[in-house]
Order: C-alpha cells, then sequence, then structure tokens
C-alpha cells in the first residue's frame, strides 16, 4: 500500500498547521514553504481538507488557514483514507468490492490480506498530529553540553 504524494502534501499541510495550533491563522505561502510543497497542489489539497471538515480557512490581511480538529484527536489514518480512500493491500478485501473475485470466499491469503490491511490501519490510527508535533519538537531540541564535574 502505497499513500500517494497527494496525501503525503495533505499530511505535512495539517502536519505544519498542528505545529502552530493556537497561534491563529496561517498563510498557505508559510504552510508551503515550510513543507516544500507546491503551491498549485497546497490549494487544491487545502480545499479538500476545509470540505472535508479538517481545516477551516479564515479571509482577509490575517487570514489564512487552521485547523478544526485538534492535533490531540486528529490522527494521520483519519487524512489517510480521506485523501486515498480505504487501506487495502488488495481490491478483494475493500469494504467497497467492484470486482469479484473468482476466489471470493475460498481465497488461502483472504486472511493474510485482512491483517496487513488492519496492522496498517492500527498504526496510522494510532498516531496523533499531537503525537507528531511532540516528537518533532523533541527531535529538534538542541544538544547542551554539560561539562560538570
Amino acid at each position: 500500500m502505497n499513500v500517494s504524494q497527494k496525501c503525503q502534501y495533505a499530511l505535512r499541510a495539517i502536519f505544519e498547521l498542528a505545529k502552530r495550533d493556537g497561534q491563529g491563522s496561517v498563510k498557505i505561502a508559510e504552510i508551503a514553504e515550510a513543507q516544500a510543497i507546491p503551491m498549485r497542489f497546497l490549494e487544491t489539497i487545502l480545499g479538500e481538507l476545509k470540505h472535508g471538515g479538517f481545516v477551516e480557512s479564515k479571509r482577509g490581511v490575517h487570514g489564512g488557514y487552521l485547523l478544526r480538529v485538534s492535533p490531540k484527536k486528529l490522527t494521520a489514518g483519519q487524512i489517510i483514507e480521506f485523501i486515498d480512500g480505504p487501506l487495502t493491500p488488495v481490491k478483494c478485501i475493500s469494504q467497497s468490492k467492484t470486482e469479484q473475485c473468482p476466489l471470493y470466499g475460498k481465497c488461502s491469503f483472504t486472511d493474510m490480506w485482512t491483517r496487513a490491511r488492519d496492522a496498517l490501519a492500527q498504526v496510522y490510527d494510532s498516531v496523533t498530529f499531537q503525537e507528531l508535533v511532540d516528537n518533532d519538537r523533541t527531535s529538534h531540541e538542541e544538544y547542551a553540553a554539560n561539562y560538570c564535574i
């Protein structure tokens, strides 16, 4: 299961907004620059995320985007599923089965595919944006040497 480039941009945009949560709205150019996202894609992605209820936009001089959902409650899995759709390693175990497999119901691989899907979903659904922000802050703290003897 590959996460699309569009989805990676969406995750990074939400991450940037989560980093600035509580500081007011963030201009689209600031998000684009901080997360290396092309502006033309970011505009479209933020529009979709707004429609999905994840972000809101403010107009005017002090306008921009901000999260509608707390970073403590918003998971990577929610964004991945919203942008890329259900997590399925193969079509036959998707919840919206558009194609019927000739081995449906007697396939020896169904359990493996289902466990793989569930394991991946568990990881994505357990990681909140607050956790990502906290990990980012911890990993970027400067090392202060202590020479006390």
